[in-house]
């Protein structure tokens, strides 16, 4: 259902949107964990390790995925709000065609490169066939995961966030199946977790798109949309580079990370690989409503409604808070219980360093929150400048001081360093926030 962010009491018309945002992404961070857990449930721990091994390298991949997700859906948002039709569909048709291309040379180079890749990141001898093995079928499947996020992107910025949640729920469901059928059943291992991910994917993909399309045809035009504008491929840029580049740069300072943890040996990947995915279902989280606080706050850009904006974001703030509170208990109390859903070993090197992350890492929370939502606010407000300031700062201190750290410490170290780039990168977001939403100029400056 297409929605108005415009319009109606701001907070309740955020939470409205936003929830099911958020629902989705958990299913989608279950299904993720969903692969770890049986990996190592049913094909031991260097199965595990394989496939948190390539772990931070098909981040780089989702990276440009989730940076044209938000290209696309700020500015496709500031055009519904602006009840630009016409342009509306051109941005929709102009983003999918520049989508296919950049995704399938994407995947060719990805596959090309994938033995390099994984000696870049010192992958283990022990677990490198299954890690390669691995990424190759992730990567084979990266044009349904791109067209995926993608099409996902642009349903949110129509205020419908409750389809794609339909689409993933019935994704994440078969995707878990499938590892059940695939690793448990047919005993295929790392390549049955890949596998059951591809069609997964594939199949949410490919409804996705047919869906969206029904969709376009409900808007009418007074004359026909034109199938590709560079002008508008232009202003999808200018929001889109910037956060795949964030992205990309948090991708490639993991692998140094990833690189780092490895030379530890394959307990303690397999350990970091629990926790991080524990840790990313967190910050995913935190990041889906921060691109609500975005989409809203681009809607009411476009309609030039500035005073929505700030309710909108203390809105976002709020929930952040309420989901960092759970989680917190869940990772710092209880994270040997967390860790002990990916391995069966109550006394190995893996479960100690999982639990060592999720004590360091979790009471922090609360911190990181504030900065993803800043950060939606900021991007809504097409003030990516700012936005990779800060985000940059927090990754380069967390890059720079895990290897500083480490070197006296160990791997404990490196957790460390988690928490000084979040307080320091929040209190810069914060700051740009709180400039931007005391001046008029910020936010109804329509560069469109």
């Amino acid at each position: 259902m297409i929605q108005d962010l415009t319009v109606g009491d701001s907070q309740k018309t955020l939470i409205g949107y936003t929830v099911p945002m958020f629902i989705s992404v958990v299913f989608q961070q279950l299904y993720n964990i969903a692969d770890s857990m049986i990996a190592g449930k049913f094909a031991g721990e260097d199965a595990l390790a394989a496939v948190g091994a390539s772990y931070p390298i098909t981040m780089i991949f989702m990276a440009v995925a989730v940076g044209s997700n938000i290209g696309c859906s700020v500015v496709i948002s500031q055009l519904f709000g602006a009840k630009a039709h016409e342009k509306l569909k051109t941005a929709v048709s102009t983003t999918l065609l520049t989508g296919f291309v950049l995704a399938a040379f994407l995947t060719a180079a990805g596959l090309v490169t994938t033995p390099a890749m994984m000696r870049m990141i010192q992958t283990p001898d022990n677990i490198f066939a299954d890690g390669a093995l691995y990424l190759k079928i992730y990567i084979g499947g990266f044009l349904f995961l791109f067209l995926y996020n993608v099409t996902t992107g642009m349903f949110n910025s129509l205020g419908d966030s409750r389809t794609p949640l339909y689409f993933l729920i019935g994704s994440s469901v078969g995707n878990i199946l499938l590892d059940m059928l695939f690793v448990a059943v047919f005993q295929w291992g790392v390549a049955g977790v890949a596998w059951a991910t591809f069609i997964a994917q594939g199949a949410a993909c490919i409804l996705a798109l047919i869906s969206f399309g029904r969709r376009m045809r409900e808007i009418k035009t007074e004359g026909r949309a034109a199938l590709f504008s560079f002008s508008l491929l232009k202003k999808i840029s200018m929001i889109a580079v910037p956060s795949i580049l964030q992205q990309s740069f948090v991708s490639v300072g993991n692998i140094f990370i990833q690189s780092l943890v490895n030379s530890y040996g394959s307990g303690v990947i397999a350990g970091y690989s629990a926790a991080i995915k524990l840790n990313t279902f967190v910050i995913t989280g935190f990041m889906t409503l921060g691109n609500g606080v975005s989409g809203f706050t681009a809607q009411n850009r476009g309609a030039g409604k500035q005073e929505r904006i700030k309710d909108g974001f203390m809105a976002g703030l709020k929930m952040a808070v309420c989901v960092a509170v759970p989680f917190f208990v869940a990772y710092f109390f209880f994270g040997r219980a967390m860790v002990l859903l990916f391995m069966d070993d109550t006394g190995s090197d893996a479960l100690r360093t999982g639990i060592q992350f999720l004590k360091i890492v979790s009471p922090f929370y609360f911190v990181i929150a504030v900065k993803l939502v800043a950060d939606g606010m900021l991007r809504g407000a097409e003030r990516m400048k700012e936005f990779m300031a800060s985000t940059f700062t927090d990754l380069i201190l967390r890059v720079i001081l895990a290897f500083i750290f480490s070197a006296n410490m160990g791997s404990v170290g490196i957790w460390l360093s988690w928490p000084v780039g979040w307080g320091i990168a929040t209190v810069m977001s914060w700051m740009f926030c709180r400039r931007d939403l005391g001046t008029k100029r910020t936010i109804t400056e329509d560069k469109a």
